[in-house]
């Protein structure tokens, strides 16, 4: 039987993905801002399994500026779609139908699948749906896919869409223009399937270079078409693209005079009125640290504290090691096995999976912040700050996404336009804390700070500090100089949190942990086990003598400047770009005691404090929070950047900045509790006020660069 395939086309945040995981029973992320679909995902109709869906990447037009743009126009000019469903959000009419009319040029038969028709029937706002179907010539369905009402019935018509085939119809312009595109539709000819002729003909009408490039028109035909373009400007006295613009929304426009009635009454909404103050010029920020400083309390201590304390202390403290030690005493089990499971295996991902209860609460926490819409206000608010320094809000999009995992933000920064912004994105993403650095921030404030709850909030704000400090300092380098991209967001509604999605969200990343933990985590602990027991001579000693030590203590004293010069800190640091747990892994198999843990099973962390200070574990930190990230985050910015060249340079900035930034926090810690001047506390000085300069130094003017740049190279040819 033939496997008929299904577009799901829209903007951003039109409700694609949640109609594509409906429809599926997929789980891909969905969330409230554009770009959390940043590739081609597919899936069968969970109805029909010869039915195949395609979920692309939210596009506001068909003109591509950017990769997500681009995999969505290649897919649906290469004539594999059977029919597209053009997801439209019901709540913003007129501009989703902008697209609308370009799909619909494209020769593929359209179905309109109108989303969340429950607000617009919750805001009693007339929509009459057939008016609406006759205008544009298409079947349009009514539905909601927070709902999941109306999804079945638009497959349906999807489908009889495909055995139809019935001719396809387009919108109707200007006769002027109408004229001007059916004269290059005849100087086409044959150059393009017929299907497509419209496409291209408003594309070359347009001067759209990559239609250009796609179709083999010879010289004679290059000029009739331009001849053709030229007498239609004079005669509309307006440019070629402003004109298909125009006409465009001129006919959406009156479209939905047509079928869009107004609101019965005219109030502030709810969400309108908490935005006053969530999105306040002033209150923003302060509320924005608050609910942060809230969200990493309640994971770290105050909860998710309560869980890992049991899981660390009894579960993997105590009734594991001693039901396992017992058990093998009684198949007496050698003496190198038993110390492979109990001071290895158990002591390695059990310090790691001792903190998972902190991740759930965490994800559980930023997945209803993200529910309620709140997410998408912070973009908005930083925005309004990225844009003073030359930054866009677009950048805090794949941040958001990385306190998931680095690799989904790394790829994210496909949805930025500007090359320039798109690098200084993929560079800096990573400072975010994922969940695998979660454990890290939770052991330092557990067993460094435990009565301090600002630790763990800090780490997430100098992730974001350092984010933008960089993208500052960065813009105003010749390297990266260029202007700011636009960004363009609609702010969902307010409203409660569906928890069986909130639960989803920290269960899916609470799983992707305990597999990490099962499998890398696993492996690196026999590694680190095996290493750490042996000496070259594979004979059993203590850690300080063993092949791991002897390593470590090679590359120790370059990290001394920062306060852990010991061989512990250097390879659980570099056993981290495998997996950033792996961190807390490695020194839960270094700092096992040996022995059973009768009375208290935290062992590990005690004597974790015997050989780090609190200052310098806070340096520990903020390096493993700020340097490259792990070898999985580091292949996805390869990708992204597209040249090797391009991922060093990343990977050393992080690393540099890391450095940096912890020998400033432990220098000027350590002067602060001393008193005492010393050599490093003065370069520590310098690199604070070479930082300074970065950031607060004049932006050069790109033409004004380039203006001086000729002048030089001119005189220089004198």
């Amino acid at each position: 039987m033939t496997k008929f395939k299904i577009a799901l086309a829209g903007n951003p945040n039109s409700g694609k993905t949640s109609v594509f995981n409906a429809l599926t029973g997929s789980r891909q992320h969905v969330g409230n801002w554009p770009g959390v679909t940043v590739s081609r995902k597919s899936g069968n109709y969970k109805k029909n399994t010869d039915i195949e869906l395609q979920d692309l990447p939210g596009i506001y037009s068909m003109s591509p500026y950017t990769p997500e743009e681009i995999i969505s126009r290649d897919y649906l000019l290469s004539n594999q779609a059977d029919v597209i469903v053009n997801v439209v959000d019901a709540t913003n009419l007129e501009r989703n139908l902008y697209l609308s009319t370009q799909l619909m040029e494209t020769g593929i038969p359209v179905v309109i699948g109108l989303n969340m028709m429950d607000v617009i029937e919750k805001e009693n706002r007339p929509l009459n749906i057939e008016k609406l179907s006759y205008g544009l010539g298409v079947p349009v369905v009514g539905m909601s896919a927070l709902k999941k009402t109306g999804l079945n019935k638009t497959m349906k018509v999807a489908i009889e869409a495909i055995k139809q085939r019935e001719e396809i119809q387009y919108p109707s312009y200007d006769n002027r223009l109408e004229v001007a595109l059916s004269e290059i539709i005849d100087v086409l000819g044959n150059t393009v399937p017929i299907r497509q002729q419209r496409w291209f003909a408003i594309k070359l009408f347009e001067r759209d270079e990559v239609a250009r490039k796609q179709i083999d028109l010879s010289a004679c035909q290059s000029k009739e078409i331009e001849e053709i373009i030229s007498l239609t400007e004079k005669i509309f006295d307006d440019e070629a693209e402003a004109i298909i613009v125009n006409e465009r929304y001129k006919f959406v426009t009156q479209l939905t005079k047509l079928c869009l009635g107004e609101k019965e009454d005219v109030h502030f909404t709810l969400s309108d009125k908490l935005d006053r103050i969530l999105t306040n010029r002033f209150l923003a920020l302060p509320i924005f640290a608050l609910i942060m400083w809230i969200v990493y309390s309640v994971s770290i201590q105050w909860v998710g504290g309560a869980g890992a304390d049991f899981v660390n202390d009894e579960l993997f403290g105590d009734i594991v090691p001693n039901f396992l030690t017992h058990l093998l005493d009684s198949w007496q089990v050698a003496e190198w096995m038993r110390s492979l499971i109990v001071d290895g295996l158990v002591a390695g991902c059990g310090a790691v999976i001792g903190f998972l209860p902190q991740i759930f609460v965490l994800f559980i926490c930023l997945g209803i912040l993200e529910d309620v819409g709140y997410m998408s206000r912070v973009a908005f608010v930083l925005d309004r700050i990225f844009r003073k320094f030359g930054l866009s809000g677009k950048s805090f999009i794949p941040m958001l996404i990385s306190t998931g995992c680095g690799v989904p933000g790394v790829m994210a920064s496909r949805t930025i336009e500007n090359e320039k912004d798109r690098r200084i994105t993929i560079m800096t993403t990573t400072f975010m804390p994922c969940s695998a650095k979660l454990p890290i921030i939770a052991l330092v404030a557990g067993a460094f700070f435990p009565h301090q709850n600002w630790v763990a909030p800090s780490a997430y704000l100098i992730g974001i500090g350092s984010i933008i400090l960089s993208g500052i300092a960065m813009k105003k380098t010749t390297l990266f100089n260029s202007d700011t991209s636009p960004f363009i967001m609609e702010l969902p509604n307010y409203h409660l949190p569906i928890m069986k999605n909130v639960l989803r969200y920290g269960l899916d990343h609470a799983s992707a942990f305990i597999k990490r933990a099962a499998t890398i985590i696993f492996v690196m602990n026999v590694i680190i086990w095996f290493t750490s027991s042996f000496s070259w001579n594979f004979q059993m000693v203590e850690s300080d003598q063993s092949i791991l030590a002897n390593f470590g203590k090679i590359l120790a004293p370059l990290f001394a400047p920062l306060g852990w010069g010991n061989w512990q800190g250097t390879v659980a640091t570099l056993t981290g770009l495998v997996a950033k747990e792996t961190v807390v892994g490695t020194f839960g198999v270094l700092f096992h005691v040996g022995e059973i843990a009768s009375e208290n099973g935290n062992e590990i962390w005690n004597n974790l404090a015997l050989t780090f200070t609190s200052l310098s574990m806070y340096s520990f930190l903020l390096f493993n929070l700020l340097c490259a990230p792990c070898f999985a985050a580091i292949g996805a910015i390869h990708k992204e950047m597209g040249a090797w060249k391009w991922t060093a340079f990343a990977i050393s900035y992080q690393c540099g900045l890391a450095y940096a930034i912890s020998f400033i926090v432990y220098q000027v810690g350590t002067f602060i509790q001393s008193g005492v001047w010393s050599v490093s506390f003065v370069i520590s000085v310098i690199l604070i006020i070479l930082g300074i300069y970065m950031i607060v130094r004049p932006k050069k003017d790109v033409a004004s660069f380039h203006f001086e740049t000729i002048n030089t190279t001119l005189e220089a040819l004198k």
